[in-house]
């Protein structure tokens, strides 16, 4: 990719700062450099990893482009140097590529040259989701992201914190939807890891043959198109979590490459046969019954003895009792406050077809059907006709799935575009990919079958229009 042009001021900067990107890349919290404009000039790989953005995208663009916090336009730490004589710092808030809001500390101080001139800023951002205290959560029915007050939640909230402080391999499981990538993220910052990086791959989403310089990296021309050296996401975790979701669907040949990692810490990128030692934490997660493929060759048993360390099984929906309806208010009260709309609940019929429902696909099919009723209401109760179809429909209805054959994908597109007539083409897709999810039961494959899609272009496109699964 062709670099940005970069202004005189910032080429100078750099040759005097000739060391200090490689410096930088071992600290394993994030570092911005900025010129005295407010340019950045150099960000190191922890700052790429907090905020999603590459130091190549931003480089010679001003520092709040990258940070996008709401400290920017206000109170901006670096612009309170002209008023104090050494550094300073200021917590708040930066917004990432995925539009996640993320709590940091600030800390700024000058650059001087050997001329003893100003000749830029540093600041360091550090991720603050670390400080908070497990265990006071859990006893709020509240752990990390997770939501839960029934004695299968709190088994699992009581675990967590033990996990967490060991360094060895965990083994997620459970139904499609339980939130098993929210248990990845507690464990990761309630352990000591927690100022490190978290990376998510998802073994499923990518092409096989993309998959493995995904995660091991390559070197400069180890294959048609590989025009620079990529580090590779499991050098992209070094001193945090590695978390891989999907782990049944790793191709074989890369299941070997994982376990010899596990077993040494030191991977091989693509074109290389120098190998390079990384800090890692690997948590896997999967839906699949990893014994049975086993059983079948299909997955290797020495690979799943090493990541079996220690095993967290996450219950399904339907065993969780009154934690339905306390996800219930959570979601509610979230989409009202994304869609500025002031429902105040669901109404008794409506309660009553949520909570007797078996909910095959888990948490997520109610945050979809939740999201999905408040889009619909126009009042301030969600009633029975806000709610999808297959919930009023006879059980022996509900609990069928099938697949849905070309004619009919046609005529759930076509009644979509219906929803979406008065409203521009995104609102119009993103209404399709919602009804498409409430359809399928949160299942993303057969969501991306209605829709005619690939699985991966799905998922893209849910992240684009924030239709979190």
């Amino acid at each position: 990719m062709k670099q940005p042009s970069r202004p005189p001021q910032i080429i100078g900067l750099c040759d005097q700062l000739i060391e200090l990107p490689r410096l930088i890349d071992e600290v394993p919290i994030g570092i911005l450099v900025v010129d005295p404009a407010h340019r950045v000039i150099l960000m190191n790989r922890s700052l790429e990893v907090l905020t999603g953005m590459s130091h190549g995208s931003v480089q010679g663009t001003p520092c709040y482009y990258v940070l996008r916090s709401n400290l920017c336009m206000a109170g901006c730490p670096v612009r309170e140097l002209h008023k104090n004589s050494g550094p300073v710092s200021a917590e708040a808030d930066i917004i990432n590529r995925g539009r996640q809001k993320i709590p940091v500390r600030f800390t700024a101080a000058p650059l001087i040259g050997k001329n003893g001139k100003l000749v830029g800023y540093v600041k360091s951002v550090e991720d603050m989701r670390f400080f908070k205290k497990p265990e006071d959560q859990a006893a709020a029915g509240v752990f990390g992201k997770l939501i839960g007050n029934s004695p299968e939640m709190q088994r699992v909230f009581r675990v967590l914190p033990t996990i967490a402080q060991t360094d060895s391999s965990v083994l997620i499981t459970g139904q499609t939807g339980t939130g098993k990538d929210y248990v990845a993220e507690a464990i990761h910052y309630a352990s000591r890891r927690a100022k490190g990086p978290f990376i998510k791959v998802n073994c499923g989403a990518l092409p096989e043959g993309l998959l493995e310089s995904e995660l091991f990296g390559h070197q400069k021309g180890a294959f048609t198109g590989a025009v620079e050296n990529k580090p590779g996401r499991f050098r992209l975790a070094h001193n945090g979590t590695l978390y891989l979701t999907e782990i049944g669907d790793l191709p074989l040949h890369l299941q070997v490459k994982l376990l010899s990692f596990l077993d040494d810490k030191v991977v091989y990128p693509l074109g290389s046969s120098k190998g390079i030692h990384v800090d890692v934490r690997v948590i896997a997660a999967t839906h699949r019954n990893l014994e049975e493929m086993v059983r079948q060759g299909q997955f290797r048993a020495d690979l799943l003895f090493r990541l079996n360390v220690l095993r967290l099984h996450l219950p399904s929906l339907s065993e969780r009792g009154d934690d339905i309806r306390m996800l219930t208010s959570h979601f509610l009260r979230t989409f009202n406050s994304r869609f500025s709309k002031k429902i105040s609940k669901f109404n008794e019929t409506a309660e009553k077809l949520i909570m007797n429902h078996h909910f095959p696909g888990n948490v997520r099919e109610l945050r979809n059907m939740v999201e999905y009723a408040v889009n619909l209401c126009d009042g301030d109760r969600i009633l029975p006709e806000h709610l999808p179809d297959y919930l009023t429909a006879p059980r022996s209805a509900r609990n069928k799935a099938p697949e849905p054959e070309p004619e009919a994908r046609l005529q759930f597109e076509l009644q979509s575009r219906e929803i979406g007539e008065n409203v521009g083409w995104a609102e119009t897709e993103r209404r399709m990919i919602l009804e498409a999810m409430i359809k399928a039961k949160g299942n993303r494959s057969k969501a991306a079958k209605y829709l005619g899609l690939g699985r991966s272009t799905l998922w893209r496109k849910m992240k684009q229009y924030q239709i979190l699964s």
